[in-house]
């Protein structure tokens, strides 16, 4: 079965949190720290969250100042 890198994914999709924390070379269990303190927002999709990745690219630009 393929897997899907998060390089491989088009740039108007959303992003699982293992995806998201790949892309931002973090773990899982950080970017939910960034999430619930509200530096990285998240949607919410019934149970599941997911990241758009030009929110991730606000983040690190936000980031790198």
């Amino acid at each position: 079965m393929p897997t899907t890198e998060a390089t491989d994914v088009a740039p108007w999709a959303l992003l699982t949190p293992k995806q998201a924390a790949a892309r931002l070379a973090i773990s899982p269990r950080k970017l939910w720290a960034l999430t619930k303190s509200g530096q990285i927002k998240a949607t919410r999709i019934s149970r599941c969250v997911r990241y758009s990745q030009p929110e991730l690219a606000a983040f690190v630009e936000r980031s790198s100042r």
